[in-house]
């Protein structure tokens, strides 16, 4: 799995791994954020959670653009820097009127930007190593391993995000309840049809001295500022990945060179040349996954969205039984060391190495059975972020084991296509959201439970269950579809075509809040319907479109 990479791929991986953590770390929070500080409506935080991510992924189209002229390296660096900037500005705490929303919307614009000159660049360097012939057979298995680092860090990030807040309430003798925000601001705005059940939550809080004016307002205030140290980690961990891009420089210089800068370096044999008719061959078929991908990120990314709303009003806020384990970032470390030493007892050319990786599989799962055993009887608190560590947990555990049946294949000469790992990849999608589908018959709509209506609120074991479908739908997607890219763009367009792949998953982002939208009146079931439909229409496209996606790669 790791071996016969170039070592410039871990020091690529590993700078995207600080910057992941923080992006994530932010934006577990962010939608709870937006509706703790300002009051906003599911309808406003869909609309400006999606408008966020759209700009995130629609702006490596510029960066790409610029790098294509000016370096990659150039523009990795300066993205940094632009997303530190956005990244303080969030984490300073302002008021929550107007200024308080300026300053917010001015971070996330640095914060979009500074991500949109460092994103496709740095996996367009990533791409550039594996033009040499002896690594290009290792480019899909590459682009795993790359998407398996950058999940490191997002795997850690919600943890992160809830420990700082839980610490910040605690000091201010708070707990986190979801339900205590908008009934605070319902409260200071005048509805007083909610004093009663404000009064009966505030009374389990050590804070409360009866005051119910007084305690809506040091709640909210203590909340977002609690949420503001989250925004902060974003700062450290940044500082960090520039540190990683600079030490380790030299691995990968040679791989930080565009069409522009080869040429002026005597370098133009290095460029591949194509005919008019290779270059549109190639950009159609770029433009066709596109078209596909758009759909897969405005179902995956409810993550953030509509899944996060579903932790937090129709989930149990607890966890019993062997799933709590997975509730302790920990305990997910020990799982994914098991896995990794799993592999490593059957890859060992060595006996000593073979050894070495039995004791700390042993070792690993040993620490999990003990922390389960621990536990005894006693229920496990779980909070709606917390469920946003599965995803990256489950690519970071099961990236070896796609890794294992593709490389299989390959040897038997039956490995899938990159366009068809993505059909395929649309195709579990579906099934994904057909799982929340079911689990989420008979259950009120939201509109009904903000009335007051009743809800049996349904086990953790659901949205674990499909992030972990969602998540092998990814793994087929997404790193193929980078390495799909990197390996079809036209050399002289490499820059602008991975800022093209972002620009669709932008375009994605910003269909998220579509859902967002219809979180109200419309039945729960009916809104995993409309992805399922959307993912199964996807996928029988790119299945027609097949020969023509695969032609374009020879």
């Amino acid at each position: 799995m790791f071996k016969g990479q170039p070592k410039g791929l871990y020091a690529l991986a590993l700078a995207n791994t600080g910057e992941r953590f923080g992006y994530y770390t932010m934006l577990a929070i962010f939608t709870l954020f937006l509706q703790a500080k300002f009051g906003f409506s599911a309808v406003a935080t869909s609309n400006i959670f999606a408008g966020f991510l759209a700009l995130v992924y629609f702006l490596p189209l510029l960066g790409g653009i610029l790098a294509d002229k000016f370096g990659y390296g150039k523009m990795v660096v300066t993205g940094i820097i632009v997303m530190f900037a956005g990244y303080v500005a969030l984490a300073i705490p302002a008021s929550n009127g107007i200024d308080g929303k300026i300053a917010m919307f001015g971070a996330l614009f640095l914060i979009a930007l500074g991500t949109g000159l460092f994103k496709g660049n740095l996996q367009v360097m990533v791409g550039n190593l594996y033009d040499a012939p002896e690594y290009q057979s290792k480019r899909d298995a590459a682009f795993s391993l790359f998407y398996m680092a950058i999940n490191i860090g997002s795997m850690f990030a919600p943890t992160a995000a809830t420990k700082i807040t839980e610490y910040f309430m605690a000091k201010a003798q708070l707990s986190y309840d979801g339900a205590i925000p908008e009934l605070c601001h319902k409260y200071l705005a005048g509805d007083m049809s909610v004093a009663d059940r404000l009064t009966e939550l505030a009374s389990q809080q050590a804070a409360f001295t009866g005051d119910l004016t007084a305690f809506a307002n040091t709640y909210i205030t203590e909340l977002y500022g609690a949420y503001h140290w989250g925004f902060a980690v974003a700062c450290v961990s940044l500082v960090l990945s520039m540190g990683i891009y600079l030490g380790f420089r030299p691995w990968f210089k040679h791989a930080d060179v565009n069409a522009k800068q080869a040429a002026a370096s005597g370098k133009q044999e290095a460029v591949q040349e194509l005919t008019p008719a290779q270059t549109k061959a190639r950009i159609t078929a770029l433009m066709l996954v596109f078209a596909v991908v758009i759909f897969f990120w405005m179902a995956f990314h409810q993550n953030g969205l509509t899944l996060t709303f579903f932790a937090r009003d129709y989930t149990e806020s607890f966890a019993e039984g062997f799933s709590r384990i997975g509730f302790n970032i920990w305990n997910l470390v020990l799982i994914v060391v098991a896995v990794y030493g799993l592999f490593a007892i059957f890859q060992s050319e060595k006996a000593k190495s073979k050894v070495i990786a039995a004791v700390v599989t042993v070792a690993a799962v040993a620490g999990v059975v003990y922390q389960y055993l621990a536990l005894g009887d006693a229920r496990v608190d779980v909070l709606p972020q917390t469920f946003q560590q599965f995803n990256p947990f489950f690519v970071v555990a099961l990236t070896p084991v796609s890794m294992a049946v593709f490389g299989a294949l390959a040897k038997a000469g039956k490995e899938p296509s990159a366009p068809r790992k993505i059909g395929i990849g649309m195709f579990i999608a579906a099934l994904g959201f057909v799982i929340m589908a079911v689990g989420s018959l008979g259950l009120p709509t939201p509109d009904a439970l903000a009335a007051g209506a009743t809800v049996a609120k349904t086990s953790p074991n659901l949205l674990i269950s499909t992030y972990l479908v969602l998540t092998f739908a990814e793994l087929f997607l997404s790193p193929m579809g980078i390495s799909f890219v990197s390996k079809v763009a036209p050399p002289k367009l490499k820059g602008a075509m991975m800022g093209c792949w972002f620009a669709a998953t932008a375009i994605g982002n910003y269909l998220v809040s579509v859902i967002g939208m219809l979180w109200g009146g419309l039945p729960l079931w009916a809104l995993w319907t409309i992805l399922v439909a959307l993912c199964l229409i996807s996928a029988l496209f790119i299945f027609s479109m097949m020969k023509r996606l695969e032609n374009a790669t020879k």
